[in-house]
């Protein structure tokens, strides 16, 4: 399937389960109102969503007198990828990690926390941006920061009809408060599925095109490795869960393990880290 076909699906999707929210929230008229709302996050999740994920993490830009290498890494790849110079933020956590956003590659950001900056060599950190770059140049930027926006919208609607089903439910449709509190729990995790379920395919093509740009498939494994062992032990502080699949690896959870790894947007980490070990022994 196409990112193009992924991303209508995505959206189509994420789209249904927002109108069938607003259904049993205010029935007919909700599901007006919900339809509308679908079309405004998808219209605003396009041209808005970097900045509003950036917000999201407080992320400001980092100009290249704050650090030229990181910028002569990024101007590197970017060149060997052939896209534009993305511009660099810098996220004030720190749990190591990183994410790319923007809607096209001529609209492109990389954004690192403090924590990867201080924990990474130059050749680790290298490979983790060229991931991040792999991620523009596949065009999957867009689909994974729309998905965030709107899945954080669903769980909204999701907390309001619980608190509508505490006043009786929705006297249109019939519903009563046991279904919509069920309906209500059931939506977000339907979203986090169907984000999962295109997300981790994703992130083993970013580690092959990553691998390929920086030129060095032990370095990025090295880096994931690092970064694998230390969110565990540092989660991010303000972190989301409705834009985990977003970073390079999964900032939420403790234990990459159990019903963690079941729901995880990410791979397992050992092995994305075998398959970067193959590859490089191909070469």
């Amino acid at each position: 399937m196409t990112s193009q076909l992924k991303t209508v699906f995505l959206l189509a999707a994420l789209s249904a389960i927002i109108i069938f929210l607003g259904g049993m929230i205010g029935g007919r008229m909700g599901i007006i109102i919900a339809f509308g709302f679908a079309i405004l996050m998808n219209v605003g999740s396009y041209w808005y969503s970097d900045r509003i994920v950036l917000s999201m993490y407080r992320a400001r830009e980092l100009g290249p007198d704050e650090s030229p290498f990181l910028h002569e890494i990024v101007s590197d790849l970017a060149r060997n990828a052939g896209i534009p110079k993305p511009r660099i933020f810098v996220v004030p956590e720190q749990a190591p990690n990183a994410f790319a956003t923007g809607r096209d590659p001529e609209h492109s950001v990389v954004a690192v926390t403090d924590g990867i900056l201080r924990l990474l060599s130059p050749q680790e950190l290298r490979g983790v941006v060229a991931h991040e770059v792999g991620h523009i140049v596949n065009r999957d930027i867009l689909i994974q920061t729309v998905a965030g926006v709107m899945a954080s919208a669903i769980v909204t609607l999701a907390n309001m009809l619980q608190f509508s089903a505490i006043f009786g439910g929705n006297r249109e449709n019939g519903s009563s408060g046991i279904s919509a509190i069920f309906l209500a729990l059931l939506a977000p995790v339907a979203a986090g599925l169907i984000q999962m379920a295109i997300s981790r395919s994703r992130e083993y093509l970013a580690d092959a095109t990553g691998a390929r740009l920086c030129g060095q498939p032990l370095a990025l494994a090295g880096a994931l490795y690092k970064l694998a062992a230390a969110s565990g032990q540092t989660p991010l502080a303000h972190g989301n869960p409705s834009t985990a699949e977003i970073f390079i690896v999964t900032p939420l959870f403790a234990r990459d393990g159990g019903i963690a790894r079941l729901f995880s947007t990410h791979p397992p980490i050992e092995e994305r880290i075998s398959r970067l070990r193959e590859l490089a022994a191909s070469r």
